[in-house]
């Protein structure tokens, strides 16, 4: 059994970004944090960073914020950004305002464009970002696609021939599996996750993505009841359902 992290809660509820220490001080002393139904009272107490802290642990009356090691899912809406290259509100701004000053920091576990909705992972968890997104991982993804045009029934032999190459590259594209829904949409089942790949992919094949939507990382699928802009936080059945087994 792997043993428990502890840390002192100055510390903690600083890089949950709650405070700074002294703040973390200053709501101790005022007895506004509590473990157990009990005031803590003193900011240095080592705290055992478990799972069930958030129900166990009360600060200004509220529950504690998930500790680290948080990881979730969020329904990414349309304008909205992963990254700082591309203009418009970041995907960091639908979470509590508080969450955007944790240490160590939130990111996004992959992307996706300004364009596309669904399904994204975002955790602070470094080691589970990095077995996600590695090549090694072999994670299938799956994207709905809509199309400008309708398809020529080929396009499923040609990615799954594993040997389509795009503009620009020299390194063919990984066999990939397209399931069709009707003449101008379809479901694209990727492994690997290049540059605006699925919209290169039908433009290589003499098409135009018109809308693209996530909505299922491994065996992970986004709930039809997550609204759009929402997230929930995965379980380690959720995290489960991602990571391949083994």
């Amino acid at each position: 059994m792997s043993k428990v992290p502890t840390l002192r809660l100055d510390r903690l509820l600083a890089n949950m970004g709650y405070g700074s220490r002294r703040e973390v001080q200053s709501l101790v002393d005022a007895g506004l944090v509590t473990l157990d139904g009990a005031e803590i009272e003193h900011s240095d107490r080592r705290i055992a960073v478990t799972r069930d802290l958030p129900e166990r642990m009360r600060v200004q009356g509220k529950p504690l914020d998930p500790p680290p090691g948080l990881a979730l899912m969020l329904h990414k809406p349309l304008g909205v950004t992963c990254s700082h290259k591309e203009a418009g509100p970041l995907v960091y701004s639908l979470l509590p305002e508080r969450w955007r000053r944790r240490d160590p920091a939130i990111s996004t576990i992959g992307r996706l464009d300004k364009e596309t909705s669904g399904l994204l992972l975002m955790t602070d968890d470094g080691n589970l970002l990095h077995r996600i997104i590695s090549p090694r991982a072999n994670i299938p993804k799956r994207y709905r696609v809509n199309l400008d045009r309708p398809l020529r029934g080929d396009e499923a032999q040609i990615f799954a021939a594993g040997t389509l190459m795009l503009e620009n590259e020299d390194k063919p594209l990984l066999p990939a599996q397209l399931e069709v829904i009707d003449r101008t949409s379809a479901f694209l089942i990727l492994t690997e996750g290049r540059y605006h790949q699925v919209r290169r992919m039908f433009a290589a094949v003499g098409n135009h993505v018109t809308a693209l939507h996530r909505d299922r990382i491994g065996r992970l699928a986004l709930p039809e009841d997550l609204e759009p802009g929402h997230y929930h936080l995965l379980s380690e059945a959720d995290l489960a359902l991602v990571l391949p087994p083994g």
